[in-house]
């Protein structure tokens, strides 16, 4: 038996709507909780009605653009930056102010010294931040350096 062509673009325009719906619930999901494995993102789907396999998941993680953020391994889109709480730049500049000892930049790197134990890289007084370059590495040197109060 013959499907007719109506039929088939029936189906397909189906398949581009529940790709669509699909895809704006994994947005959402994204939005409003903390996904960190596609398993977890699978079983939340299916809690809404979308029963995916790890294929189609892979699919719409790859075409919406999500990554995983490197703080807590959860997904977002790429590009956005993670909402940082106006407390944890307060954290930093107190932790500066009182445990750094000066501040290095060499090209994209940027190396905190810190009193001993303090750290755990080039035994255990130094911190290493690498920036995307060296104009981004520069001025972030420029600010740590005021946020340690010791240039």
């Amino acid at each position: 038996m013959a499907i007719s062509p109506l039929r088939v673009y029936d189906n397909a325009q189906l398949c581009m709507v529940m790709k669509a719906r699909r895809q704006a619930v994994v947005l959402e999901l994204m939005n409003t909780e903390d996904i960190r494995s596609q398993e977890q993102l699978r079983a939340r789907l299916k809690a809404r009605g979308f029963d995916v396999t790890q294929a189609t998941l892979s699919r719409d993680i790859r075409d919406l653009g999500l990554v995983k953020r490197s703080a807590d391994g959860a997904y977002q889109q790429q590009g956005a930056e993670p909402s940082v709480p106006a407390s944890a730049g307060v954290a930093l500049q107190r932790a500066l102010a009182e445990f750094a000892t000066g501040v290095d930049c060499v090209e994209q790197l940027v190396v905190v010294r810190t009193g001993a134990g303090l750290a755990t890289l080039a035994g255990d007084d130094t911190i290493l931040v690498i920036s995307r370059d060296p104009r981004h590495a520069k001025a972030l040197a420029r600010q740590l350096e005021e946020w340690s109060q010791f240039a």
